[in-house]
């Protein structure tokens, strides 16, 4: 067995069981259970369900699979959701494990993997942010991460947002003056940047600090990263006398702005966690069928921020069950801390609490404080939670409103469940691609979205090829991997920025590819440009529609085609930004990383390397004879 934290720590193909069926009908799926029944052993492990195109339907854990599994042969003691469940079942997979724990920890992997639309589903949980602290170079770097923690250093988070982190990288910028530039450009200064002129950084780069006083703020950053601010306070005071003492005021003056970074940040904290150590509070908020997951996360007894969380699927399902499948899917993507404080117990809480200590290989409690200051803590995370139900539910029932507005506009045959707006992005050409932004009900989806990188450089400047395109590459995509639409990944609504012409070609677009069933709409710019903030609306069947200038509906569309345009831009601007450090050496058969950076510090440019004689690339460091004889073939050959 591999490690608790490891992607590959179960495996499927100690125990598969599979039958198939056809069409969705209740006997048929009991059926399909029941031949299942006949090989499952009486052990720990999870299942899932599949419809009759293998799509899964839900996934479920087990302390004995062969009991577990046999409840959904009593129909009639089924909820009505797991009814239905049931009717569309005609296949399972079964996967053993070692113990109940385990087959939590393989559950909450698989939930966020196929997202089965009968689990209760963590949709907002993208990657989180933390602050890690590099350990490879002789003078670390403080920087920004997010996704697998492959690099050598200390990680510090998660953080409630990315601004979150940006707040306090900046703080610990003007406090400990430890830099954030990357190594390439630490090792190519001569002279200090502007951030050693505005007192942000230290200037390692040129010597303006030896190793034994960078280390040194590496450990005060460390200290108070890791709650120990108040030691840390203490120590800036006591030098800031000493600097006094000996009459060098100018030192005396940058740790005093030093400490005044310091007592800002213990003064904007959302909460007081002084002594609370690293811990995770939660607390559940439910109203008209909604829920919401309010979390603060604490590290060191510093308020590291706070989120919302509204989990989906939650109909029918106990509110203790909504917090397990909750705890269980964000604790997937991030280590718990020691200690979590929680309003109310999550269901099976012993063997959620054994089950995450085992994820981090330390011991870890699951709380509901009663008295005291945790209590305190508590019922300002209910207080948050209720509040952002409230205006959750409020802005939902607002864009309702707003949608059938929008239905009734257009005479839409009902509200759209997906829309999917469509923008382009390029410079005479240059760089172009193509952008899909995609809404619903509840917002934008933003792990939906696309770009459309345009290959065929002959089309990059014609903005009706690229719409064809890009609707080739996801039409034709829908076509193969979904033909009946059953997915919920077609669209309802397609936006195109543009007028007729836009409209009537995307329209062809998509006859051509027989879909002619797909509603378009057109958004044009009004008169002057747009200036007046008055766009014209196309309809498929010919009609022009405006409204007025504080019209709701007007507002919304805005707002999804700004969406497009800044996801379009943005995705245009990373693509140039790389295509700047993009070098004609990086094309030189035998040149890797290293060797091109040799190059480019002994010539100073690809230019100049093109132009250099084959004795003068041999004298390159780290360049041998052979070498050379490539290189000067590559731009002479």
């Amino acid at each position: 067995m591999s490690g608790p934290q490891s992607p590959d720590r179960f495996n499927e193909d100690k125990a598969s069981f599979t039958v198939t069926g056809s069409q969705p009908d209740i006997d048929m799926g009991v059926e399909a259970i029941r031949t299942t029944l006949q090989t499952l052993p009486i052990r720990p492990g999870v299942y899932r369900m599949h419809d009759a195109r293998g799509d899964v339907l839900y996934v479920g854990k087990a302390r004995a699979l062969k009991n577990r599994v046999a409840n959904y042969t009593q129909v009639d003691r089924l909820p009505r959701r797991l009814q239905r469940m049931v009717a569309q079942t005609r296949s399972m997979t079964i996967v053993t494990t070692n113990s109940e724990a385990e087959a939590l920890l393989l559950e909450a992997q698989l939930i966020k993997r196929y997202r089965p639309p009968y689990n209760v589903l963590l949709r907002d949980d993208k990657s989180f942010p933390f602050i890690l602290l590099r350990e490879d170079h002789a003078f670390p770097r403080v920087q920004k991460h997010r996704g697998a923690r492959k690099a050598k250093g200390r990680y510090y988070g998660p953080f409630a947002s990315a601004g979150s982190v940006t707040r306090t990288i900046n703080a610990l910028q003007k406090l400990f003056l430890l830099r954030s530039c990357t190594d390439s450009f630490f090792a190519n200064r001569s002279r200090p940047c502007l951030l050693y002129q505005i007192k942000r950084c230290s200037a390692p780069c040129v010597d303006r600090i030896d190793p034994d006083g960078y280390a040194e703020l590496v450990r005060d950053a460390q200290d108070f990263l890791g709650g120990k601010s108040t030691a840390v306070q203490k120590k800036l005071g006591t030098a800031m006398e000493q600097a006094a003492e000996s009459l060098d005021f100018e030192q005396a003056a940058v740790i005093r702005d030093r400490l005044k970074a310091l007592t800002f940040i213990q003064g904007s904290q959302a909460i007081n966690a002084e002594g609370l150590g690293d811990a995770d509070i939660f607390a559940l908020a439910a109203k008209n069928g909604a829920m919401c997951i309010q979390a603060f996360f604490i590290r060191g007894g510093q308020n590291w921020g706070h989120r919302s969380f509204f989990p989906v699927h939650t109909a029918d399902v106990a509110e203790d069950e909504v917090l397990a499948s909750f705890m269980a899917q964000f604790y997937e993507e991030v280590p718990p801390p020691r200690l979590i404080l929680s309003d109310r117990a999550p269901a099976e809480c012993e063997l959620m609490t054994q089950a995450l200590s085992e994820r981090i290989g330390a011991k870890v409690r699951i709380e509901i404080p009663q008295r005291g200051d945790r209590t305190r803590l508590i019922k300002q995370a209910q207080r948050n939670a209720v509040e952002a139900l409230d205006r959750r539910l409020a802005e939902t029932t607002s864009q309702g409103k707003i949608i059938d507005e929008m239905v009734e506009a257009f005479g839409l045959d009902g509200a759209p469940d997906r829309i999917e707006i469509y923008d382009n992005s390029h410079i005479q050409g240059a760089h172009a691609l193509g952008a899909m932004v995609v809404a619903g009900p509840e917002g934008f989806r933003k792990n939906a979205y696309r770009k459309f990188n345009m290959k065929n450089p002959e089309i990059s400047n014609d903005d009706f090829a690229m719409m064809r395109d890009m609707f080739e590459r996801r039409f034709g995509r829908a076509q193969k991997e979904d033909p009946d639409r059953d997915s919920g990944e077609w669209p309802d609504l397609v936006l195109i920025d543009g007028g007729k012409g836009q409209l009537s070609a995307a329209r062809t677009m998509l006859e051509e590819m027989g879909i002619e069933d797909v509603t378009m709409i057109g958004v044009a710019k009004g008169p002057n440009h747009g200036r007046e903030g008055r766009e014209i609306f196309h309809l498929m069947d010919g009609r022009e529609i405006t409204f007025p200038l504080n019209h709701p509906v007007l507002f919304y569309l805005q707002r999804l085609r700004d969406e497009a345009h800044r996801f379009a831009i943005g995705a245009h601007r990373a693509k140039r930004s790389k295509a700047i450090t993009v070098s004609s050496l990086d094309e030189v058969p035998g040149i890797g990383p290293a060797r091109k950076k040799a190059l480019l510090m002994h010539f100073g440019t690809a230019r100049a390397v093109r132009d250099a004689a084959l004795e003068d690339i041999a004298k390159a460091p780290g360049v041998s004879t052979a070498v050379a004889q490539q290189v000067y073939d590559y731009f002479h050959g």
